[in-house]
């Protein structure tokens, strides 16, 4: 049985109008997509949300799947934590995205995590950590003992293949996690040395379609499936030059995991 495909928010720019991103997800045989908190608090002041986007995904047979991002482990999130909530409570979204930073004090972390593992499960959500190299939790063992110290039952890790690729690189330890605790997955692919030395320029600029790069996709995916995750995959390819062609970039990003699948 094939996995579900999620077209990640940031596949497409972060403005890309929601009626062109819903068809192209449809088109290219995505099951759903991500959206940015931002943008879905910027439909809601624009009048199109929720009431418009839920016939638009209807009219595609697609549903929005995931949410990003939550900043600092839900410390302080403010407004950006509760459009997360609207859309999870509008929509029946299955997944949010938190990030660090964590600080030096793991307990202390794990004590926000789980916090905000709680507030998302009164909303059906399920948590994903991401651990980013330009951040303090770097690899999917420091998100690990963050998630595995707040012990929470929706509470998991996001596992981003370019940030292990330009990380630890560490397909045994990814092999090695539960797959109860990866509730995130993120693919794309790229070049082995970075094309620009600031990194979060990079991993926003830079990503190409699975496949079109020099990323071990294949053991990466092997390694994910190795867990037993039933987590969907999500194709965050963040691209320059395919934003500029975006109906091409999509179908490419889905031709792409399909050969590997």
């Amino acid at each position: 049985m094939n996995p579900e495909l999620v077209l990640s928010h940031f596949s497409l720019p972060r403005a890309h109008p929601i009626v062109d991103r819903v068809r192209l997800a449809a088109a290219a045989g995505f099951d759903g997509i991500g959206l940015y908190v931002g943008n879905y608090a910027q439909l809601e002041a624009d009048g199109f949300a929720p009431h418009g986007l839920r016939d638009l995904l209807a009219e595609h047979s697609l549903r929005l799947r995931e949410i990003e991002v939550i900043p600092a482990l839900g410390v302080d999130a403010g407004e950006r934590e509760a459009t997360a909530w609207r859309m999870a409570d509008e929509f029946g979204c299955r997944y949010v995205q938190v990030i660090g930073p964590g600080g030096d004090d793991i307990a202390l972390a794990a004590r926000a995590f789980g916090a905000i593992c709680d507030r998302a499960a009164d909303h059906g959500l399920v948590v994903g950590l991401e651990f980013l190299p330009f951040t303090d939790i770097v690899s999917v063992d420091d998100a690990r003992r963050i998630v595995e110290a707040a012990d929470r039952a929706n509470g998991g890790i996001c596992v981003d293949i370019w940030h292990h690729e330009r990380g630890a690189r560490d397909l045994a330890a990814i092999a090695r996690v539960p797959g109860e605790l990866i509730t995130g997955i993120q693919l794309s692919d790229g070049s082995v040395i970075a094309k620009d030395a600031d990194y979060y320029t990079d991993c926003l600029a830079n990503r190409v379609a699975p496949g079109d790069g020099e990323f071990d996709v294949a053991g990466f995916i092997d390694a994910i499936r190795a867990t037993g995750t039933a987590a969907p995959w999500s194709l965050e390819v963040c691209s320059a030059l395919g934003w500029a062609q975006p109906e091409e970039h999509v179908h490419r990003i889905s031709a792409g995991i399909r050969r590997f699948m």
